[in-house]
C-alpha cells in the first residue's frame, strides 16, 4: 500500500512515535525533541501525553531570547527580585481564550495557582492548555493573542 509516492521517510510514522514513547519510558525522559531537516517531532510528558508536531520556526535561534519578545515589560519588572514569570513550555501560537468568542482565561490582577490554566498554545493543530505551575497575581501579559511563542519565552509576569 503506497503512501502517495513522496519518496521521503515518514518521521511521523506511528511505529516510530510508539518506539520513541517506549524509549522515553525506559530511560525516564520527560521530553524528546528531534529535528531532521525541516521536520520536527516533540514528545512531552505531562498530566496527559502531549504530542506536538511542528516545523521549526523560520527564525530559529540557538537559545531562547525572551528579552527581544517582551518589549512592554518596563524597568520595574526587569530588576524586581520578587518577579516571577510563567514561561512557554513549547513552540506554538499563544491564545488567551479557548475560542475566539470566549472570555480570556485570565486577566491582569487575577490570582492564579499552580493548576490554573492561563493560556492555550497551539502546535500543529493540537491545543495545549498551559497551567501557571506557580502561585501569584497576574501583573502583566507579555504576549499578544495570536502571537508566535518560543520554548522558554516569558508569557506572564506574576507578583
Amino acid at each position: 500500500m503506497a503512501d502517495g509516492g513522496s519518496g521521503q521517510s515518514d518521521v511521523f510514522d506511528v511505529r516510530k512515535v510508539r518506539r520513541l514513547v517506549e524509549l522515553m519510558n525506559e530511560h525516564e525522559l520527560a521530553e524528546v525533541d528531534l529535528r531532521q531537516g525541516d521536520q520536527r517531532i516533540r514528545l512531552r510528558r505531562g498530566q496527559e501525553p502531549v504530542v506536538a508536531l511542528a516545523p521549526p520556526p523560520a527564525h530559529a535561534a540557538p537559545a531562547p531570547a525572551p528579552a527581544t519578545s517582551a518589549p512592554a515589560e518596563g524597568d520595574a519588572s526587569a530588576e524586581d527580585p520578587n518577579a516571577t514569570y510563567i514561561t512557554s513550555p513549547m513552540v506554538g501560537t499563544f491564545y488567551t481564550s479557548p475560542s475566539p468568542d470566549a472570555a480570556p482565561l485570565i486577566n491582569v490582577g487575577d490570582q492564579v495557582g499552580p493548576e490554573t490554566v492561563v493560556c492555550i498554545i497551539e502546535a500543529m493543530k493540537v491545543f495545549n492548555e498551559i497551567p501557571a505551575e506557580r502561585s501569584g497575581s497576574i501583573a502583566t501579559v507579555l504576549v499578544g493573542n495570536g502571537d508566535s511563542v518560543e520554548f522558554g519565552q516569558k508569557l506572564f509576569l506574576l507578583k
